[in-house]
């Protein structure tokens, strides 16, 4: 499966950086966040599509007030996304700056209106954050484009991943690639879960990655071990803005460790096969093989007296002390040699 020109799958992590409210508002900012985000060595940036009135209601009771012990309660919900949003007439500046760097640029849709509107700058790909798994309108209708359809699942019940996967294979949409993700900002590493990376690959039949809330690159390089082809990750370009996801977000130098740290483990990966590297190979010298432990006489019997497994590998493997074991010394052997085929004397 592709996203752009990055083939998701092939041994190398699609890394994305998440610009959400990063921007605080500004235009030349958000720019600056994405030419950093390039030198950070991500593959992609995203950003969000929607606008307070799309994604909530402008009302001050006490039902839309945030609760929970999250970073952002008692502010309602219109509040937050009116100062978190994207503004969409950005979108286009945005885009251009991304690919002037190099980077894939696609985005989440809230509603029906912003993929209609995305839709109009061909982004190559569609997220669907965890909280809007169960609008299965939506994902339906982002699918039905045939672009590979993002689902993170860290509010989702079995169930509803369920339903949001037949969402997408119903319109005729098999570009499908579960997150496992925690919806706690920041999100404890103990209930990381990773082992539904694999899980859900399996149950799904699709690709499967990770969307990073947790404040270090533990949880996400563990994911690409075990098998993750995709890993996001919020991006801020100085902790000093006043943005409201800045406690989980990382700078370029963080960041960059962040995708040092991915690509070094992809390199330890490695292929399903037997066989052994180029060091391992030189390697074998330190492996064992038959030695004379005394000076034999030609005609002299082989026996545990006279042989045994040392070190290095210059002589026969030991697993042959069976067969050599009673025949004759074909010429005289010197203490310490090692015992080859042409040492020992073979009948017709």
């Amino acid at each position: 499966m592709k996203i752009a020109d990055f083939e998701l799958g092939s041994g190398k992590t699609f890394i994305v950086a998440e610009l959400s409210a990063n921007h605080n508002g500004d235009l030349d900012l958000a720019c600056k966040t994405i030419a950093s985000v390039a030198k950070a060595g991500a593959d992609a940036v995203k950003i969000q599509t929607y606008r307070a009135d799309t994604i909530t209601l402008n009302s001050n009771s006490d039902d839309f007030k945030i609760k929970g012990g999250t970073l952002w309660d008692n502010i309602t919900y219109y509040e937050l996304y009116e100062k978190a949003h994207t503004p969409w007439q950005w979108h286009e500046k945005l885009q251009q700056v991304a690919y002037e760097n190099g980077l894939v640029f696609f985005s989440s849709p809230f509603d029906k209106t912003a993929v209609d509107y995305l839709e109009k700058l061909n982004v190559p790909a569609y997220k669907i954050a965890s909280f809007e798994i169960n609008d299965i309108p939506l994902i339906e209708y982002a699918a039905s484009f045939g672009k590979p359809v993002i689902l993170s699942t860290g509010a989702a019940y079995k169930e509803e991943i369920e339903d949001a996967v037949a969402a997408c294979r119903k319109v005729g949409n098999n570009n499908i690639i579960l997150l496992k993700c925690t919806s706690s900002y920041p999100a404890p590493i103990d209930e990381a879960n990773l082992k539904m990376i694999k899980r859900m690959s399996v149950d799904f039949n699709c690709l499967t990655g990770l969307s990073d809330h947790t404040l270090n690159n533990t949880v996400a390089i563990a994911a690409v071990a075990l098998g993750a082809c995709m890993v996001e990750k919020h991006f801020i370009l100085d902790k000093s803005i006043n943005s409201p996801d800045k406690a989980f977000s990382l700078d370029e130098k963080e960041f960059k460790k962040f995708v040092e740290d991915i690509r070094t483990v992809e390199s330890a990966i490695g292929n399903e096969d037997y066989e052994i590297s180029e060091a391992s190979i030189k390697g074998r010298s330190f492996m064992r093989s038959l030695y004379a432990i005394k000076d034999i006489e030609k005609g002299e019997i082989f026996s545990y007296s006279n042989i045994g497994s040392y070190r290095p590998k210059l002589g026969l493997s030991p697993k042959y002390t069976y067969d050599v074991i009673g025949k004759k010394a074909k010429n005289n052997i010197k203490k310490y040699t090692p015992i080859n085929e042409d040492l020992i004397e073979r009948g017709e």
